[in-house]
């Protein structure tokens, strides 16, 4: 008997899951996930990308951007950081290590590089580069809000930009208009909540897209959402009166910033926090459609305004949105919002 037991291993094998199901109802947002990341490349170190800056100089990287964009009020918490490894030709003196199919002992010398090569009986052609990718999650969930559009909206009512870091956020909302969009959605009650903990309400998704950071670069470009384009595309949405739906992040002031492994439970949790009743937000049906939200008040007056500009104009949907064109750290042009005052940049 003994021997039997020494000699009998145990089986594995394989069990059915309902996958579609469980990632319909175990989500919040149904078959896509909270977990967001961003991808470091290795910065060059010189103009024609022949050499890059080693490991630590990407982590270093990494660090400061999570760092950055949670003094700058995006209530997002650091989840995990890894090295990606991936595969490009090479040819030269391109990479800082090689490695020896045949000597495991050239390993050692990887350990803070961040491109190197493969030996074959032709010389160096292919390399690998280490990237670092920071995994992040919202701080309380994604909020689902959902933007009905009447026919006598003018305006939507709130104003977008864009942080260094990438995030696209709410930047103003008319306070003085209660059947704006804006405020008959709830979105200025959320606007007010993260005013108050002088935190960004963060946009993460515009019709279930994520509109969040996700690659930096060898130049050290982020890659990220224009916020130009993303105005024209809400404003769409206004002229075809089809309903807006945003998710986005909101600070919780009943997390404690310092304590990282409540702040990680929290950005686990499926569940958004709770909020005034006042605020309608969007909720799905069984078809993982958004149904609508409570009756919309009567129609009121839309807001009119005047805008000007010294700077480059171009017209987004009814409203004069003045933008100016420049040349961001890529090296390329494109076009950002400008600036301006309270009334002056609206949807």
């Amino acid at each position: 008997m003994v021997s039997a037991l020494e000699r009998t291993p145990l089986q594995d094998g394989y069990v059915s899951y309902p996958w579609e199901r469980r990632m319909h109802e175990m989500l919040s947002i149904p078959n896509s996930s909270s977990f967001y990341s961003i991808l470091f490349l290795p910065k060059a170190s010189d103009k024609a990308g022949t050499r890059y800056n080693d490991l630590e100089d990407t982590l270093a990287r990494a660090h400061a951007w999570i760092n950055a964009s949670q003094a700058s009020g995006a209530p997002i918490v650091f989840m995990n950081i890894q090295t990606e490894s991936l595969l490009t030709k090479i040819s030269g003196d391109t990479a800082s290590s090689t490695v020896s199919a045949g000597s495991l002992s050239d390993l050692s010398n990887l350990a803070n590089t961040s491109i190197y090569g493969f030996e074959d009986y032709h010389g160096i052609d292919i390399g690998v580069v280490r990237a670092v990718r920071l995994w992040f999650s919202p701080l309380a969930g994604e909020i689902p809000i959902e933007i009905k559009i009447k026919e006598t909206d003018t305006k939507l009512g709130f104003a977008i930009s864009r942080t260094e870091e990438g995030f696209i956020h709410i930047s103003t909302v008319n306070e003085t208009d209660d059947d704006a969009p804006s405020a008959r959605s709830g979105l200025s009650n959320l606007y007010k909540q993260a005013s108050e903990t002088s935190r960004l309400l963060v946009v993460s998704r515009v019709s279930n897209q994520k509109v969040l950071p996700w690659m930096v670069s060898p130049t050290g470009a982020i890659r990220c959402f224009d916020t130009v384009s993303l105005s024209q595309k809400l404003s769409l949405h206004r002229h075809a009166r089809v309903p807006i739906l945003l998710h986005v992040f909101l600070w919780d002031r009943s997390a404690n910033y310092a304590n990282v492994g409540s702040i990680r439970a929290r950005a686990m949790s499926v569940c958004p926090p709770s909020l005034p009743t006042e605020v309608h937000l969007a909720r799905r049906d069984n078809e993982n459609q958004a149904v609508p939200t409570e009756e919309e008040a009567e129609d009121g007056e839309g807001e009119e305004e005047e805008e000007e500009s010294n700077e480059y104009e171009s017209r987004v949907g009814d409203g004069a949105a003045a933008i100016m064109l420049d040349r961001d750290t890529a090296g390329e042009f494109s076009f950002r919002l400008h600036d301006f005052g309270l009334t002056n940049n609206w949807l």
